[in-house]
């Protein structure tokens, strides 16, 4: 074997283990204002943070993570299923520091967003507010098994459903739509007014996020 093909070769392997180790990223929605993404990262693994635009990240699973800052601060948390954090534009590092494996969703906004305050502006009052600015507002919507919420008003949002459930959506005409959820599914709902019926047997617990 030559010297020149070996430091080829060596140069490939070192490539595809570099690649191999890469987080893993798979785009869910993409419109005119969101981009959506479910990332993996390994124990020990780091990522970069998108440059150019805020964005917030649902921790799906687990234990610990080191963020460093657009300033260049790092500092370490613990994960909690369905936490949800707002990250401004620039650049960061995001890095497992668990023994498990790492997955979240980042929800960037494409919309140079919208100063006005929505609060719990047509939520239903037991859902619970998590983070509002002036790109977007997120909370957190639990039902139980075989129950109903009052009538309510979304935006259009994302929805990151962390434990899924049989669900129908009862319109103001009396209409009827299934609204299934998958636990770990993440889907672009429109705007709408209904009542939220949990048909099944599990609770439904999802986080939604409005862009402005």
């Amino acid at each position: 074997m030559s010297l020149k093909f070996s430091i080829v070769w060596i140069a490939f392997t070192l490539l595809y283990v570099q690649a191999a180790w890469a987080a893993d990223s798979v785009e869910k929605i993409k419109n005119e204002k969101v981009l959506v993404t479910e990332e993996t990262l390994a124990p020990g693994e780091t990522a970069s943070l998108p440059g150019t635009l805020p964005s917030m990240v649902v921790y799906l699973a687990g234990d610990s993570v080191g963020v460093t800052s657009v300033t260049g601060v790092a500092h370490r948390n613990s994960v909690k299923r369905g936490e949800i954090v707002f990250q401004p534009a620039g650049k960061g590092t995001i890095r497992n520091e668990g023994s498990s494996t790492l997955s979240f969703a980042r929800i960037e906004f494409l919309t140079a967003g919208n100063p006005e305050q929505w609060g719990m502006s047509g939520l239903a009052p037991s859902y619970k507010m998590l983070i509002e600015n002036k790109y977007g507002r997120a909370y957190e919507i639990k039902i139980p098994p075989q129950t109903f919420e009052p009538q309510h008003t979304h935006h259009a949002r994302v929805v990151v459903s962390l434990s899924g459930a049989e669900i129908e959506h009862i319109l103001p005409d009396g209409t009827k739509q299934p609204s299934t959820l998958k636990t770990g599914e993440i889907v672009w709902r429109e705007a709408a007014t209904h009542i939220g019926h949990n048909l099944g047997h599990t609770d439904l617990w999802v986080i939604a996020i409005e862009p402005k």
